[in-house]
C-alpha cells in the first residue's frame, strides 16, 4: 500500500512544528479528512474505527468551539481526544492552540502542527497533496503522446516502431509525454495520468541515429509533462491471414491499474503512414465521445437499403 511520510508532509506543505510527538514514524495512507468538531462535542461513536489513518485539522469553529468550553471539561474532552491513535492535528488559519492542548498533546506524545490558510484551502491543498502521492502507480514498457488533445498510449513490441511514429507526430504539431517508459498512475476510478520518469524527460531513442532530446530539437511546444490515458494503439506486425476490425463497430478495451481504457490495434507493415491513421484514430475517438459514430450510422444505412429492397 502506498503510504506518504508525515515528516515529507510537514515539509512539502510548509507546516509549522508545535509539538514533534513521533512522526517521523508516521506514514499516512489514505487522503481522508477528520474535522473533530464532533469528538470536541464529547461524541465519540465510530471515531476509532478510522482514527489511526486520518489528518485531524482543526478550523475556527472547532478552535473556538473548545475554547469556550468551562476549563475541567475542556481538559477532559481534550484528553480523551488526545488518547486515540490520531497521525496528527494540524490547526488551521495561524490559530494558537491553548495551552491544555499543548500540554495533553505532549503526555501522549502526538503531533500537533499547525498552518497559516484557511481551513477550506488548506483542506483542498492537502486533499489533492495526498491523492497524488497515494495514487496507485505502475510502469508501462510504451510511448505516451498528446495527439489533438488526447492522451494516446503506443504500446507493441520492442522494434515495431512506437518511437519513430511518435517522431513523425511530434514534427506533425503533436506532443510528446514520454518515449519507451510511461509511469502511469490512477487519479481516479476511471482516470488514468501518464508522466515519464524523470531521468528520461524529453528524450527519445530513435534507431538508427541514438539519443535525441524532443525538447532541445523541437522547442517547449512538442513536450508535455503529463497527459490523461484516453486511447490505446497497439501496434503488431503484419501477417498474411491477419484478421483486424475492418468497420469499427466492436469496440475493443485493455484493463490498465482496472480502468478500462478503448483500444484499437493497428498493424504495421512498409508504406502505412502510421502518423496520419493514428490522427484519424483521434478524430474518430473525439467523434465518438460527442454521439457520432460513422461505422454504426453505415452498418445502419445498409439495413435500411436492404430493407427497402
Amino acid at each position: 500500500m502506498a503510504s506518504v511520510s508525515l515528516s515529507d508532509l510537514i515539509k512539502d506543505l510548509n507546516l509549522d512544528v508545535i509539538c514533534k510527538g513521533e512522526y517521523d514514524n508516521i506514514n499516512i495512507t489514505t487522503s481522508d479528512i477528520n474535522r473533530p468538531g464532533l469528538q470536541f462535542a464529547n461524541y465519540f461513536a465510530f471515531f476509532a474505527e478510522d482514527t489511526s489513518t486520518r489528518l485531524q485539522v482543526v478550523g475556527m469553529i472547532e478552535m473556538v468551539y473548545i475554547n469556550d468550553l468551562e476549563p475541567m471539561v475542556r481538559k477532559k474532552r481534550l484528553e480523551q481526544y488526545f488518547s486515540y491513535p490520531i497521525p496528527c492535528v494540524i490547526i488551521c488559519r495561524d490559530l494558537e492552540p491553548s495551552q491544555d492542548m499543548i500540554e495533553i498533546a505532549i503526555r501522549n506524545n502526538q503531533t500537533l502542527l499547525k498552518t497559516k490558510l484557511i481551513t477550506t484551502k488548506f483542506i483542498n491543498q492537502v486533499v489533492n497533496y495526498l491523492d497524488n502521492k497515494l495514487a496507485p502507480r505502475m510502469n508501462l514498457h510504451a510511448v505516451l503522446v498528446d495527439v489533438y488533445g488526447l492522451g494516446i498510449l503506443l504500446m507493441g513490441e520492442s522494434g515495431i516502431g512506437k518511437s519513430e511514429t511518435a517522431l513523425e507526430l511530434i514534427k506533425r504539431g503533436h506532443r510528446l509525454v514520454s518515449d519507451d517508459v510511461v509511469n502511469i498512475k490512477k487519479v481516479a476510478t476511471d482516470r488514468l495520468i501518464g508522466e515519464p520518469p524523470e531521468s528520461i524527460r524529453y528524450f527519445m531513442e530513435i534507431r538508427g541515429i541514438g539519443i535525441i532530446n524532443v525538447q532541445a530539437m523541437y522547442g517547449v511546444g512538442a513536450i508535455i509533462n503529463a497527459k490523461s490515458v484516453d486511447l490505446v494503439v497497439n501496434l503488431i506486425s503484419w501477417k498474411d491471414g491477419l484478421t483486424c476490425e475492418r468497420l469499427g463497430i466492436d469496440e475493443e478495451f485493455t484493463s490498465i491499474l482496472d480502468v478500462a481504457v478503448r483500444q484499437i490495434t493497428i498493424p504495421v507493415k512498409p508504406g502505412r503512414n502510421l502518423a496520419i491513421i493514428i490522427e484519424a484514430a483521434a478524430r474518430d475517438f473525439r467523434l465518438k465521445k460527442l454521439g457520432y459514430n460513422a461505422a454504426q450510422i453505415l452498418n445502419d444505412n445498409i439495413i435500411k437499403l436492404n430493407e427497402t429492397n
